[in-house]
């Protein structure tokens, strides 16, 4: 099985009612954040209107790489307290979002116990998109 060209980890929550404040103050500094209805600015660089609010932590696209490293370096500078964790994830569906960019058909990847034990202890669930070769554009998340 062939390794996956390159992927991106994200963590994410969001809700009408999402107030990032609240949960930087829980968890930690996000990579972005926004209530609803506040401006925020598209990968593409445009202007839109948030629809509702979200709190975005990335870590660095890569080509190729270990999703478990990943996953422990967003882990890695934000609070232990997994009360607060599960909390946060039951009112606003926090989750570990992965892209997987394919270069050809039949490439893989796998995810150590440990890794999967920490999403679950977060009480975070796992978003996994792939996309073919011939994506060209970045998801938006």
């Amino acid at each position: 099985m062939a390794e996956i060209q390159r992927f991106s980890v994200s963590l994410s929550f969001g809700g009408h009612d999402l107030d990032p404040d609240e949960i930087s103050r829980g968890l930690g500094k996000p990579t972005k954040a926004a209530r609803k209805g506040e401006v925020v600015l598209t990968p593409a660089g445009r202007n839109r209107v948030s629809h509702t609010g979200i709190w975005l932590l990335n870590t660095d696209q890569v080509h190729p790489g270990e999703i478990d490293t990943q996953v422990a370096s967003l882990f890695s500078s934000l609070s232990q307290d997994f009360d607060v964790w599960r909390d946060l994830s039951r009112r606003f569906g926090g989750r570990i979002f992965v892209g997987l960019f394919l270069s050809g058909s039949n490439e893989g990847i796998n995810i150590q116990p440990e890794t999967l034990t920490a999403i679950g202890v977060r009480g975070l669930r796992l978003d996994l998109d792939i996309y073919s070769g011939e994506t060209i554009e970045e998801p938006q998340v």
